[in-house]
């Protein structure tokens, strides 16, 4: 086990500040400093502040830079810049020329086969089914017992006349 003396905390980028009870009730006087929108070591999302597409957002998994990027990249720039009414729709032959490279490279992107999608599709309306089925037994027999302790009561009256 490695032993960390004063000097290594104080020389990594992180540092430890220990507070008082009285520091937490003063006010803080920290001034906060604008983002710094070229920094770029600052996060993103998929569309940056002037509107273009951040291709090395996480989010797009690898997409853009896979053996298909390029095919990618004209696909979703189509769509993203697209001013059509059905937004996307002038873009169908880039989509058709993204799906014709992932077809290629089956291993990095596998398709769902269409009987796979219906098997799927059918064991979940199956599984809704069942629960549906079940909640609605449970619910008769409820009812049922209701009806029977309803009618299988003791007669009392002949009770006390035996």
């Amino acid at each position: 086990m490695k032993h960390i003396s004063h000097n290594d905390l104080l020389q990594g980028k992180d540092r430890i500040i220990f507070v008082t009870k009285e520091d937490h009730a003063a006010p803080s006087n920290a001034e906060l400093v604008e983002e710094d929108p070229d920094d770029p070591y600052e996060e993103r999302g998929l569309i940056l502040p002037s509107g273009e597409i951040n291709w090395s957002c996480p989010c797009l998994g690898g997409m853009a830079s896979g053996p298909c990027g390029t095919e990618f990249k004209e696909a979703f720039s189509c769509f993203h810049y697209s001013k059509e009414e059905v937004k996307g729709s002038d873009c169908l032959d880039q989509f058709r020329s993204m799906q014709g490279c992932m077809q290629r490279y089956p291993e990095l992107y596998p398709q769902e086969d269409e009987n796979e999608s219906r098997e799927k599709s059918s064991e979940k309306d199956q599984t809704s089914q069942d629960s549906a089925s079940a909640e609605t037994s449970g619910a008769n027999s409820t009812s049922d017992f209701q009806k029977d302790s309803n009618t299988t009561q003791p007669n009392k009256e002949g009770a006390m006349e035996s």
